[in-house]
């Protein structure tokens, strides 16, 4: 045989072995997840982190109104944040 042929047999058993590995390990990845638990799937509410704090009484006095922007673009879009720590 000539070293084509060669070349393109050893490429041949090359992309087989590699397709059986993705068939055995997608195989295997489906068959180890955990059947237990049931999928869950979108929001998932936060069991363990309590109930929502409530806003320091006086979180008005900490968060000014938003100034105007220096240009104003005259859509009326105001960007305004508050932060500040409770706790």
């Amino acid at each position: 045989m000539s070293m084509t042929g060669d070349r393109r047999r050893v490429w041949r058993w090359a992309v087989a072995v590699w397709a059986l590995l993705v068939v055995v390990g997608g195989g295997l990845t489906v068959w180890l997840q955990d059947s237990a638990e049931p999928h869950r799937y979108g929001w998932e509410p936060a069991e363990t982190a309590g109930p929502t704090p409530s806003l320091p009484e006086d979180w008005e006095g900490r968060c000014p109104p938003p100034t105007p922007l220096p240009t104003p673009t005259g859509d009326g879009i105001v960007a305004y944040a508050c932060v500040f720590s409770s706790g």
